[in-house]
């Protein structure tokens, strides 16, 4: 899915929009944005194999107050040593997730992935405290008290374990998230 130098042609502006929900003013922003990020390069990035640092990729405007950027790099990120890192094409597979045109069915099974905090494929009593906690700060002013944080856990899988073992697996997840209209409008990111 890409070119190989820091121009998009054509042809591959013409592919990022069959395989993205982006438009070309996206995707061409995107593009900007992105080798924004190399700006004390000598020379420009090449597309296909350039990586930018998630300790970048976090300080974007877009991203650097969600408490689950550091999730959603590694979510996103297709590097082999797992640090976060985004290619062009990574960075426009979160865009495009993120997009007010990507269905509730990729919406839903991204988010999923950004919650399952330890990657095995379901949301155990672990990955929703980690949830809980990102979404609610970690300091005394903001964070629940232990009972509190227990008994929401306790709530959300009384709603959503449908098959009661102890965890939500994405199926659970999906089936919860399209009972809530606000789902779509909000999990995204605008540039």
């Amino acid at each position: 899915m890409g070119t190989g130098t820091s121009q998009l042609d054509k042809d591959s502006l013409l592919k990022y929009q069959e395989l993205t929900f982006l438009t070309k003013q996206e995707i061409l922003l995107a593009h900007k944005k992105f080798i924004q990020l190399f700006e004390n390069r000598k020379r420009p990035p090449d597309l296909q194999t350039s990586r930018v640092p998630k300790h970048k990729i976090i300080k974007l405007l877009e991203l650097e107050y969600n408490p689950f950027k550091d999730r959603i790099c590694h979510v996103f990120s297709t590097s082999e040593l797992k640090n976060g890192s985004l290619t062009f094409e990574d960075f426009l597979n979160l865009l495009s997730a993120f997009s007010d045109s990507a269905t509730l069915e990729i919406k839903s099974h991204y988010a999923f992935r950004i919650f399952d905090f330890d990657d095995d494929g379901t949301l155990s009593c672990g990955d929703l405290e980690k949830l809980i906690n990102c979404l609610t700060g970690e300091t005394d002013d903001t964070s629940l008290k232990a009972d509190e944080v227990k008994q929401l856990i306790n709530n959300i899988l009384e709603e959503s374990d449908i098959d009661k073992d102890g965890t939500v697996n994405l199926s659970e997840f999906q089936h919860v998230i399209s009972r809530s209209p606000d789902f779509v409008s909000s999990f995204k990111i605008v540039l």
